[in-house]
């Protein structure tokens, strides 16, 4: 009975968390306009690469089966060469890849537009873990809510926890909010990325990147760092919650007093 209450409540973790499960081969569940919008892209055109490949593969099928050695022992010198196909098979995949271009491009432009954000938050990458500022706000020191968030060792996991996900500190953002990211590193290259949000961005020493969402659902999303920083490069998560407005603002309060 235990050991089912306990799956029970894991399998339902991994749902509220979007967490990313085993052997997952898909996309985690979009909780921004971007992702969605990225993921769409991506099943439009994948869609369109199957149609491709089987009428390729079915083409070169056909080809060695009618004109093979055996099937075909005589050759003239005009069946090696054809002019029509030619410009078909020459033609036809840049008009595929211009069909392709115009809606990547598309969703590339309105990923990188970031206009009048209502909240930014600096990241900064070290060796190994990440630091936020949240510049808009400050203490009543004076000083703006900074903090540090370091993965939790597996030790010190707690029921329901995930290994190698679970940080110390999470990043709060309230939903329905666009929020702008800005990140660099303190040290050598990292990248902070967050799937279900879309974000996936270089965190390069001496250079700020900027990228920015909306998250439009509740709940708690986890990243980690994906670019080899190290030789603890895979134990540098980070951990999004999104909230309402009401539980941010009251979170904001208790950092800043």
């Amino acid at each position: 009975m235990t050991k089912l209450l306990t799956l029970y409540i894991f399998n339902n973790l991994v749902t509220i968390f979007d967490a990313p499960e085993p052997w997952q081969i898909g996309f985690q569940d979009s909780a921004a306009p971007g992702f969605a919008g990225i993921v769409e892209l991506h099943n439009i055109i994948f869609f369109y690469l199957i149609v491709i490949c089987v009428g390729v593969f079915w083409i070169l099928g056909s080809i060695m089966y009618h004109y093979s050695s055996k099937s075909n022992l005589i050759i003239h010198k005009y069946l090696n060469h054809g002019t029509t196909i030619e410009l078909i098979w020459t033609i036809t995949p840049a008009l595929i890849l211009i069909a392709i271009a115009f809606p990547s491009f598309r969703l590339l432009y309105v990923l990188d537009e970031v206009i009048s954000p209502t909240l930014t938050i600096k990241v900064v990458g070290h060796q190994w873990y990440w630091s936020f500022e949240y510049s808009d706000y400050i203490t009543d020191s004076g000083e703006p809510i900074e903090f540090d968030s370091y993965m939790v060792p597996e030790s010190d996991l707690e029921l329901g926890q995930f290994r190698l996900l679970t940080v110390d500190n999470s990043v709060v953002i309230p939903v329905d909010c666009h929020v702008r990211f800005i990140v660099t590193a303190a040290d050598v290259l990292h990248d902070y990325a967050v799937p279900s949000l879309g974000i996936k961005v270089d965190a390069t020493p001496g250079r700020l990147n900027q990228v920015s969402c909306s998250i439009d659902r509740v709940g708690v999303f986890h990243g980690q760092c994906s670019e080899i920083c190290g030789v603890y490069h895979g134990f540098m998560p980070t951990v999004v919650e999104a909230v309402e407005q009401d539980d941010y603002l009251a979170w904001i309060d208790g950092l800043a007093s």
